[in-house]
C-alpha cells in the first residue's frame, strides 16, 4: 500500500519570524499516529533555518526549484548538491508557475528531473493541463506529453524514487477545483502510463492532486482510490487548514 504524502508549497512567501511560527504550530497539531509523510518547500533562503528547525522531527523540507546544471557559471541557479547540502528531501520541478511564467519547456523539466536525482533528492514532477486544454478535450494529451519527455530522458526505474503531482493550471490559486472524479480520472490515466513500462513501479508511485485543495474538499479528493496525497499551496501557509488537511489525508 503506497504510504500518503502531504507536500506544502510556500511558493514566494515566508520571512524567519513567520516561518518560525508557522513550522512550530505544524509541529505541534500534527497527529502523532499521522501515517502521511508531511514535507514542506520553501524559498532557498530559508532552507538553511527549515533544517535547523526540522532536523529532529518527523517533518521533511525541501525546495520549490532546482538547476538542471550541476555547477559552473550560471549565476543565480542552485544546484542538486546544494539542496542537499540542506537537508533537502524534495524538490518540486516542472511547477505550471514555472512552466508558464519561466517559459520551462518538457526538455528543461526533465532535465531538472534528472539533475534532482543526480544529487540524491527525490523529484516531484509536476504536470497539468490549462482551461484551454481542458476544454479542447486534450487534458491527457498534455499530461501524457508532459510525462513522455521526461520517460525518455531518465527511463521508468527513476520513477521509482520520484513523486508525481498532478496539478490543473485552471485550479491553481483560482478557488476552482477539479471535481474528485475528475481528479481521480487523470490520475487513473498517468498510474496506466507507467503501467504500460513497469506495472510495480506504477503500483507504487506516489500521485499527488494539486489545485485548490482545502479543509473543506480534501476528505472528498484524498478518498479516491489513485490520489496518494495532496500538493498544498495557500493552505499551507495557514498552520490549522494544512493541519487539517493533513489529518484528511
Amino acid at each position: 500500500m503506497r504510504q500518503k504524502l502531504v507536500i506544502g508549497n510556500w511558493k514566494m512567501h515566508g520571512g524567519l519570524a513567520v516561518n518560525a511560527a508557522l513550522l512550530s504550530a505544524i509541529q505541534a497539531g500534527l497527529p502523532i499516529a499521522n501515517k502521511a509523510a508531511v514535507a514542506v518547500c520553501v524559498p532557498y533562503p530559508y532552507l538553511s533555518q527549515t533544517q535547523q528547525l526540522l532536523e529532529k522531527t518527523v517533518l521533511a523540507w525541501g525546495a520549490q526549484d532546482i538547476s538542471e546544471h550541476d555547477q559552473g557559471a550560471w549565476t543565480g541557479e542552485v544546484s542538486g548538491s546544494m539542496l542537499a547540502d540542506f537537508g533537502s528531501r524534495y524538490v518540486l520541478v516542472g511547477h505550471s508557475e514555472r512552466r508558464s511564467f519561466f517559459a520551462e519547456t518538457d526538455a528543461v523539466v526533465a532535465a531538472k528531473f534528472f539533475a534532482a536525482q543526480r544529487g540524491g533528492l527525490i523529484p516531484v514532477l509536476c504536470v497539468g493541463e490549462t482551461l484551454a486544454e481542458r476544454e479542447a478535450g486534450i487534458t491527457q494529451t498534455v499530461i501524457m506529453r508532459q510525462l513522455d519527455v521526461v520517460l525518455a530522458l531518465v527511463g521508468i526505474a527513476s520513477f521509482a524514487k520520484a513523486v508525481v503531482a498532478y496539478e490543473p493550471v485552471w485550479a491553481i490559486g483560482t478557488g476552482k477545483t477539479a471535481t474528485p472524479e475528475q481528479a481521480q480520472a487523470v490520475h487513473v490515466a498517468i498510474r496506466a502510463r507507467f503501467a504500460q513500462e513497469d506495472e510495480n513501479i506504477a503500483s507504487g508511485l506516489q500521485i499527488l492532486y494539486g489545485g485548490s485543495v482545502k479543509p473543506s474538499n480534501a476528505v472528498e479528493i484524498f478518498a479516491q482510490p489513485d490520489i496518494d496525497g495532496g500538493l498544498i499551496g495557500g493552505a499551507s501557509l495557514v498552520a490549522a487548514e494544512f493541519l487539517a488537511i493533513c489529518t484528511a489525508v
